[in-house]
Parts: C-alpha cells; structure tokens; sequence
C-alpha cells in the first residue's frame, strides 16, 4: 500500500479527501482540539478502498491523521467527549462556503454523531502515518445489504 497525503484548500479537494475517508474508524480519545492553535487533528484507522475492489482484493486499514487548520469553532453533536473509549465511524467530509473563504466543514458519522468547524478558510491535510495492516471484515452498509438481498 502505499501511502497517501493529500491537502484541501477547496470543496472538490475535500470531496477527494473525503472519498479516501469512507469508513475510517477513530476513537473519540483521538479527537484533538487545540482551540489556542485553531486546529482539530483526527487520529483514524483508514480503510483502503482501492485495495478493497483491486483485481485481488485485500482488505487493509492504516493509520492515519486528518488536520485541519485555521478552525475557529469546533462543536459536537451526538458524541460524548467523556465517552474516550467509543468507536466513531466515518462516512464522509463536506465543505460548505458561508462567507468567502470562510466556511463549515461537517464530519458525518454512521449512526448519526457529526462535527461541525467553523473555519477561516479550507486547510486540511490527510496523511497515512505509517504501514498498513490486515482486518478481516469489509464495511458493509444497509444499502449494500438490501441490494444483497435482491
């Protein structure tokens, strides 16, 4: 596998980015908000799609950190920061412009969890942290399992 860094200084680098994330899993111990730095770093568990749906799938996880920067506000809905020890499940990362350039990105988690940020500006970055590894199961989605089931 190799590794992946991207950055996203718009909303179509986002929806790259975004792509890349689907079914990243973190700890909510591993959101790190540092108001007094306007930034959040997430530290998650990418899944590897491309493996995933290659000629000869692999099914593989790698960590990786998401950062964005030039946050001015980070707030949290349906998530419990006492709570270090849960699972989130990512599904995707949107960018919506409010006040050129400023904006909100919004983190939408399976289940219904979401992180809202108030942003100067778009600046992210997207960056594996080291080797991947094997897992046995493959993210599955209601829609896939109703499409399963004809």
């Amino acid at each position: 596998m190799e590794p992946i860094k991207f950055f996203a200084l718009d909303k179509d680098d986002l929806a790259v980015v975004s792509t890349h994330l689907q079914d990243a899993e973190l700890k909510i111990a591993d959101v790190h908000w540092r108001p007094q730095e306007k930034r959040l770093v997430l530290g998650i568990d990418r899944f590897d799609w491309m493996a995933a749906v290659a000629s000869q799938p692999e099914l593989r996880r790698c960590r990786s950190a998401l950062r964005f920067d030039r946050v001015l506000a980070c707030k949290c809905k349906h998530v419990d920061p006492a709570g270090k020890d849960g699972v989130l499940n990512l599904l995707a990362v949107e960018f919506e412009e409010t006040d050129p350039p400023a904006g909100v990105v919004t983190i939408f988690f399976s289940g219904g969890p979401v992180l809202r940020l108030e942003v100067e500006c778009l600046e992210a970055e997207l960056a594996d942290l080291g080797p991947s590894w094997t897992t046995v199961t493959c993210p599955a989605h209601a829609e896939d399992d109703a499409r399963a089931r004809g």
